[in-house]
C-alpha cells in the first residue's frame, strides 16, 4: 500500500432534526451549544462515529466502545497486551518506543489515523509503557450554521423496575428529561497531513476508507436520542492537493465553502432553506459526494 503523498482537506454538511447529536453530561445532557447559541458536536464524538463506521467495514479498531466490542477484550490495555507484534517491543531487551508505535499503527486503523497515547502503568518502571502517536487526520468541532432551538421534554418511567414489598402496588414514577435539537445544519471540517501520514503509515487506501466513513457517518448509529433518519449527511467536499504541503492552507480551503440561509429566510426549518457553494481556488477543485 502506498503512503498518502498529498494533503487532503474535507468538509461535511449535515442536518439534525428532532435529535440530540451530542449531549453535554455537565449540562443535563442537553445538546452542546456555544455561548452564542450555535450547536456543537465535539471532535471526540465525531471520531467515535468514524471509528464505528470503520469497524462496520471490517477494520481493526483499538478504541472500541463497550457495546460494540467485537474481540472480547474489555479495555484498550487488554487489546494491546494481546497483540504479539506490539508486545514484542514493549519491554525487555527489545523495548523500543518507535517500533512499538509502528506496530500499533500497523495493527489498528484508528491509531494510524487519529493517533493514540499508550500510557499503561506497571509494577515497576521497567514494565510501564508511555508512548504517544500523533495521527494525520484532524477534525474540528462541528458547528451549526445558525443558532439552534432546543426542546426539552419531561418523561416518566411508570413501570416497576423491581418488585416491591406489595406486588399489587405500583411503584412511584421516575422523572427525567429528554432534549432535542428541533432542526439544525452543521458543518464538519477536517484535514489529512502527509508528514504525519508518513510517520504512522497512513495510506491512500486508508484515506478512501475515512472518506466512505464520512459519507455514511450516521448509518448504524441509532439510539433513543438519535432515531434513524434524524441525522443525515447531505454533502461531503473532498479537496485533494497536488503536493504534500498543499497549494493552499487548510483554513483558506475550509473558508471556500460558503453556506447560509436563503435570502428572505429568517429561520431554517429544513435543508431546503439553506444554500451553499464553493468559492473557486485556482488549481484545486473538490470532489463532491452525496450522503447515503
Amino acid at each position: 500500500m502506498s503512503i498518502l503523498d498529498h494533503k487532503i482537506d474535507f468538509a461535511v454538511i449535515l442536518s439534525v432534526r428532532n435529535a440530540n447529536p451530542n449531549g453535554d453530561p455537565l449540562n443535563g445532557n442537553r445538546p452542546r451549544q456555544t455561548y452564542e447559541g450555535h450547536g456543537e458536536i465535539s471532535d471526540v464524538c465525531l471520531k467515535r462515529k468514524i471509528r464505528n463506521r470503520l469497524q462496520d467495514m471490517g477494520e481493526a479498531i483499538l478504541v472500541q466502545s463497550d457495546e460494540r466490542r467485537d474481540d472480547g477484550f474489555r479495555s484498550i490495555k487488554e487489546r494491546v497486551d494481546a497483540n504479539a507484534e506490539v508486545q514484542e517491543f514493549a519491554k525487555g531487551k527489545k523495548q523500543n518506543n518507535e517500533l512499538y508505535a509502528q506496530a500499533a499503527c500497523k495493527s489498528w486503523i484508528d491509531v494510524r489515523s487519529f493517533g493514540q497515547v499508550f500510557a499503561f502503568s506497571g509494577a515497576d518502571a521497567s514494565t510501564g509503557v508511555s508512548v504517544g502517536v500523533r495521527g494525520p487526520v484532524s477534525i474540528h468541532t462541528a458547528l451549526s450554521v445558525e443558532p439552534i432551538a432546543i426542546t426539552s421534554t419531561q418523561i416518566t418511567k411508570s413501570v416497576n423496575s423491581v418488585t416491591g414489598k406489595d406486588p399489587n402496588k405500583k411503584g412511584s414514577d421516575t422523572m427525567g428529561m429528554k432534549h432535542r435539537v428541533d432542526f439544525g445544519v452543521y458543518v464538519i471540517y477536517g484535514s489529512i497531513n502527509t508528514q504525519l501520514a508518513e510517520k504512522t503509515g497512513f495510506t491512500k487506501a486508508d484515506a478512501e476508507k475515512i472518506k466512505q466513513a464520512l459519507i455514511s457517518l450516521f448509518e448504524n448509529d441509532t439510539s433513543s436520542a438519535r432515531p434513524d433518519g434524524s441525522m443525515e449527511v447531505h454533502n461531503l467536499y473532498w479537496w485533494e492537493h497536488q503536493s504534500k504541503l498543499g497549494q493552499y492552507s487548510s483554513a483558506k480551503v475550509h473558508r471556500s465553502l460558503k453556506i447560509q440561509l436563503e435570502e428572505g429566510k429568517v429561520e431554517g426549518k429544513s435543508i431546503d432553506d439553506y444554500t451553499w457553494k464553493i468559492q473557486p481556488l485556482e488549481g484545486l477543485e473538490p470532489q463532491r459526494y452525496v450522503g447515503q
